[in-house]
């Protein structure tokens, strides 16, 4: 699928990660019309006030975007979640947030975080994790002050591995702040160390951005504005002390330079902005006074006649106290300084191959889907139209505990079947708050639908010598009035299991919601929720040794429900052997069917016999299948039995921590899902979204 955002993201603190964000800004706006801006974290700011990076984009670009919009958490925010283990609630938020820009602009710009105060040690593996998440490709910025060749091509190598390993593309790395004569080398060393494919530049140090203005120095030493507040945007391009006499000074002025003096030396005061007037000398930037001191009245009265356009600021503390805190300030760029944003925007267009930019980020598609995007885009779809879900286990606890989860969000219309009274006492004695009121609660024997719900099931099954009676005993069983809720349109769909077997759930469906006109058979799939991608497994559930035959079918099953939840499928049909090489009864069968699947629907893109290894490494799939279009990416896989199937759904979901949303059943006029009896809360609710789902798209 197309991408519609780049994640910018840096390996330390002060690497001048704005200029990238600002160039890539304005050359994505002369692409597209729309393009918006999202920080997953910020630091944190003071009430009243907003982060200056957000403001300086939202402000220059005139972006539609509110501040509140723009970013997730603040660093402390996240900090305190870490420290309590809610990583999972992290990522969330950061998803929603991130969908809720994107489906409001063509293109998003993500900026990661900028390593500075408590925390800073975990960023980089914090910035990993959400452009790994959010499933967008990043560009890697490193800073070249205070490192060799060797350190700085290194650590920018050591990042791209460690975005790639976790499943991250990276498009670009940058290397900024370097010096001028050396950028030739640093692209040539990261050219030999990175793929061909990833483009490579470095930025060289710019003293417009790397010097501090005159108003982040009032704003850091906390300074008096004397004169020259419109001029506050001055760039401290040197700075020099006053402490000399003035014919000696004055050799020392250079362009641009700060002139630093105590504020009653009123010879350094009025010979800096008399040199600053004089053809003879250079510029300056602007006088800070120290020690607090300033000057008298008639010393004022001098200034004012001589320039306004000297910023002239006063601040406590002895000079040389100053000068170092004015040296420790690193520079920023916000809003008002437009001649730094202009700056960083014109490096960007000068050194940076931004025609081969545009060309990756135009071009890039996304092989899959990330599981935690696959979540969230499945709560949304199912909170889009809601649909009622009946679920028959209304006192099993953690059919309660999902459905408070699923009421709370408003995810679904939930039916428990039971005891209303006993549900209620079940609810009140585990305290798990759900609001009763937002439920409905049926207790099939005692409810106003049981006499018609049994004089149809009668109707239907009497051809199989089902009498009334028998009718009214089967109806008693919550399977069959949960199903004929479904089959009558009291309810979407239905979700059961976690107490009764698979039997128990799926038989009164097959008896008379029955299959799909074209289905033979009803197969299922688990929807696998690995670290980095989204597989589907089918048939792990319900048919033990499906026929050829069958396995096509269980394939373009598969193939539709993976599209219905927008996984464009390739399909691998899994044997012990690949290719022709292999013989026997086993492997045959998954070749005829294989055949079959291509023969019904040339259009899915298809590979069997395919063992498991070269269906999902590219280099065993290159090495066994070379022409195949699904070795190497498969992401739907048919096995060839049950037997195989469901130990291998089982131990992946075991041995990597997957989550394994399923079993999804497949071929019945509407859906009913069966659960496994050790199932979490967790199971539950994501089944129940997925039934929702199949309910919305007429399964």
């Amino acid at each position: 699928m197309p991408n519609k955002a780049i994640y910018i993201t840096t390996i330390e603190s002060h690497s001048g990660k704005s200029i990238v964000s600002l160039g890539l800004m304005h050359l994505l706006l002369g692409k597209t019309p729309k393009v918006g801006y999202f920080r997953p974290i910020i630091d944190d700011f003071v009430e009243g006030s907003i982060d200056n990076h957000i403001k300086t984009v939202i402000t220059y670009f005139n972006l539609d975007l509110k501040f509140e919009d723009a970013y997730a958490f603040t660093r402390s925010e996240v900090i305190r979640m870490k420290n309590l283990n809610q990583e999972d609630e992290i990522i969330s938020r950061i998803i929603e947030k991130y969908k809720a820009v994107e489906e409001r602009y063509d293109y998003v710009l993500i900026e990661g975080t900028s390593f500075s105060g408590e925390g800073s040690l975990i960023e980089f593996d914090i910035n990993v994790a959400i452009a790994r998440n959010l499933g967008v490709p990043a560009i890697i910025l490193a800073s070249g002050v205070g490192k060799s060749l060797e350190d700085l091509t290194g650590s920018l190598r050591i990042a791209f591995d460690s975005f790639r390993d976790k499943g991250v593309e990276v498009l670009a790395v940058i290397a900024n702040k370097v010096q001028t004569d050396h950028t030739n080398a640093i692209i040539s060393n990261l050219q030999s160390k990175l793929p061909a494919q990833v483009i490579v530049n470095a930025i060289p140090l710019n003293p417009i951005l790397a010097n501090p203005s005159l108003k982040e120095i009032v704003d850091v030493l906390d300074a008096t504005v004397l004169f020259g507040r419109d001029y506050l945007n001055n760039q401290a391009g040197y700075f020099s002390v006053g402490a000399m006499q003035l014919r000696n000074y004055l050799t020392h002025l250079k362009e641009n330079g700060l002139v630093i003096t105590p504020g009653d030396r009123a010879d350094i005061i009025l010979g800096a902005l008399q040199a600053n007037i004089s053809a003879n000398y250079p510029s300056i930037s602007g006088i800070v006074l120290t020690g607090g001191l300033v000057p008298e009245d008639s010393i004022i009265k001098l200034i004012e006649g001589l320039s306004d356009v000297v910023p002239v600021i006063s601040v406590a503390g002895g000079t040389y106290a100053v000068t170092n805190s004015i040296g420790d300030i690193k520079s920023q760029i916000y809003a008002e300084n437009t001649q730094k944003i202009e700056s960083s925007i014109k490096d960007f267009e000068k050194y940076v191959n931004v025609d081969a930019l545009v060309e990756r980020l135009i071009t890039f598609k996304t092989d899959g889907i990330t599981p935690r995007m696959f979540q969230y885009n499945l709560l949304q779809k199912a909170k889009s139209h809601k649909k009622h879900i009946v679920l028959p286990e209304g006192m099993d606890e953690r059919i309660l505990r999902a459905t408070k989860q699923l009421i709370d969000i408003d995810a679904v219309t939930i039916t428990l079947l039971g005891d209303p009274k006993q549900i209620t006492e079940k609810v009140a004695a585990l305290d798990i708050g759900l609001d009763l009121d937002k439920i409905s609660i049926v207790d099939p024997v005692h409810s106003a639908d049981f006499d018609a719900f049994a004089e149809a099931l009668y109707e239907l099954r009497k051809h199989k010598n089902v009498n009334l009676a028998m009718a009214k005993d089967l109806m008693e069983d919550v399977s069959y009035y949960g199903t004929m809720m479904v089959y009558k349109g009291k309810a979407d769909g239905m979700v059961s299991g976690a107490v009764h077997t698979t039997q128990h759930t799926i038989l009164p469906a097959l008896q008379f919601i029955k299959t799909k006109p074209e289905a033979s058979i009803v197969s299922s799939v688990f929807f696998m929720c690995l670290e980095d991608r989204v597989s589907v497994y089918g048939d792990c559930a319900i048919n033990p040794n499906p026929t050829a035959e069958q396995l096509a079918e269980i394939a373009i099953s598969s193939a539709a429900t993976s599209r219905a939840f927008n996984i464009d499928p390739k399909i691998a049909m899994l044997s012990y052997s690949s290719g022709s090489s292999g013989v026997g009864e086993d492997v045959e069968r998954v070749r005829q069917a294989t055949v079959l699947v291509k023969k019904l629907r040339p259009d899915l893109k298809v590979e069997g016999p395919i063992q498991y290894d070269a269906a999902v490494d590219m280099k065993v799939g290159k090495t066994k299948m070379p022409d195949s279009e699904v070795a190497g990416q498969a992401n739907v896989f048919i096995f060839p039995d049950l037997n195989t199937g469901n130990n291998t759904y089982k131990a992946v979901q075991r041995e990597t921590k997957a989550l394994a949303i399923g079993p999804i059943i497949q071929g019945l006029n509407k859906p009913v899902n069966d659960l496994s009896r050790g199932c979490t809360v967790d199971d539950i609710f994501n089944t129940v979204v997925v039934t929702a789902i199949q309910a919305q798209e007429d399964f």
